[in-house]
C-alpha cells in the first residue's frame, strides 16, 4: 500500500490554508485601502530579475486590493556598471557620487530609461498599467544644488565638497500624480529632477522617495535596501522606533555608517506628514506584502 499523500486532499489542505492566508491579511487590506504607499526600490535590491518579478508581482496585488502603490526607484549599482563599460570613473564624496556633466547624462539614460522601463514592464506583465516617469516630467521635483561639507582627515579641518550635478528636492507639485493615482496606474519614479535654476540634477532616491512620500501624505512610505532594518548594539532588529528614539540612538552611535541618511530620510518624510516609514530588507522575497498584510510585519516601523 503506498504512503504517497492523497492528492485531492493535499489540494484541499493548500487551497484551505490560501483561504485562511486572505483572511488573516483583509483587516490590513482594509487598514490601507485607498491610501497611498510609497515604495522606494533599491538598486542593490533589485539586482536579482527573479526577486524584481515577485516585486512587481506585489505591487500590482496592492493596486488591487485598492492601495494606490507609487514606486520609486534607485539605480547605484547598475549606473557604477555603465560608467566602467563607458571608461568614465565614478567618484565619492560624503557618501554622495560626484556627478559631472558626462556623468549626469549616463545617470538619467540609466535611471529615466533602462531601469524605469524594466521594471514598467515587469509591472505589466504582472498585469498592471504602469506608466514611468521621473521627476522632471510636469516639473514633479524641482531640486537645488546639494552643497556637503566634509572633514580633512589631517587636520579635521571642514571642507566644501562640489558633487556636481547632484540635487536635493526644493520643491514637488503633485499634479501629474494627483492624476494617474485611482485610476489603476501604477506610477513609477526615476530619482532625476528639473534644476531650479535650469538643467538636470541627480536626487539620492530615498530623498527623492521621502519628499514624494511627504507631498502626497503617504499613509507608508517603505524603504527597501540590502539590510533587515536598524540594528540594536547586538545586531538585532529593532521592529519599531519613534523619531526620539531614532535620533537617541543616532546619537549613541548604534545607528552608524550609511543607515544614518536612512533613517535621517524616515524623520525628513515623517515631519512632511507621513504616518509612518518602513526600512527593510529588499531581497526577501515578497517583503512589501509581508510588512503591509501581515501581523509580523518585516522590517524597522518608524513613526512620530
Amino acid at each position: 500500500m503506498s504512503d504517497a499523500p492523497d492528492a485531492p486532499a493535499t489540494l484541499a489542505a493548500e487551497a484551505r490554508l490560501q483561504a485562511e492566508v486572505l483572511a488573516k491579511a483583509l483587516p490590513h487590506m482594509q487598514h490601507y485601502d485607498d491610501t497611498i504607499v510609497v515604495v522606494k526600490y533599491g538598486g542593490h535590491a533589485m539586482g536579482n530579475e527573479d526577486v524584481a518579478r515577485h516585486f512587481a508581482r506585489d505591487i500590482v496585488l496592492l493596486e488591487q486590493a485598492g492601495v494606490n502603490p507609487v514606486v520609486v526607484h534607485g539605480g547605484g549599482p547598475q549606473i557604477g556598471a555603465m560608467l566602467s563599460k563607458l571608461g568614465i570613473k565614478s567618484e565619492f564624496a560624503a557618501g554622495l557620487r560626484i556627478t559631472d556633466k558626462a556623468t549626469v547624462e549616463i545617470v538619467e539614460m540609466v535611471l529615466a530609461g533602462s531601469i524605469n522601463k524594466q521594471i514598467v514592464g515587469f509591472v505589466n506583465e504582472a498585469g498592471g498599467k504602469a506608466i514611468g516617469l521621473c521627476g522632471k516630467d510636469g516639473n514633479m521635483v524641482r531640486a537645488r544644488k546639494v552643497t556637503r561639507t566634509v572633514f580633512d582627515p589631517d587636520s579635521q579641518i571642514p571642507q566644501a565638497v562640489d558633487l556636481g550635478f547632484v540635487g536635493e528636492p526644493d520643491e514637488v507639485d503633485t499634479t501629474v500624480l494627483d492624476q494617474i493615482l485611482g485610476r489603476e496606474l501604477i506610477p513609477v519614479l526615476a530619482p532625476v529632477a528639473a534644476a531650479v535654476d535650469g538643467g538636470t540634477y541627480n536626487v539620492n532616491a530615498d530623498t527623492f522617495a521621502g519628499a514624494i512620500a511627504g507631498a502626497l501624505g503617504a499613509k507608508r512610505l517603505l524603504l527597501l535596501t540590502d539590510v533587515p532594518g536598524v540594528l540594536d548594539k547586538d545586531k538585532k532588529l529593532i521592529p519599531s522606533l519613534t523619531i526620539a528614539q531614532a535620533q537617541a540612538l543616532i546619537a549613541d552611535g548604534t545607528i552608524s555608517g550609511g543607515m544614518i541618511p536612512k533613517v535621517e530620510t524616515c524623520i525628513y518624510a515623517l515631519e512632511k506628514g507621513v504616518e509612518g516609514v518602513v526600512i527593510l530588507d529588499g531581497k526577501v522575497p515578497h517583503a512589501v506584502l509581508l510588512e503591509l498584510l501581515t501581523d509580523h510585519g518585516a522590517g524597522t516601523l518608524i513613526t512620530r
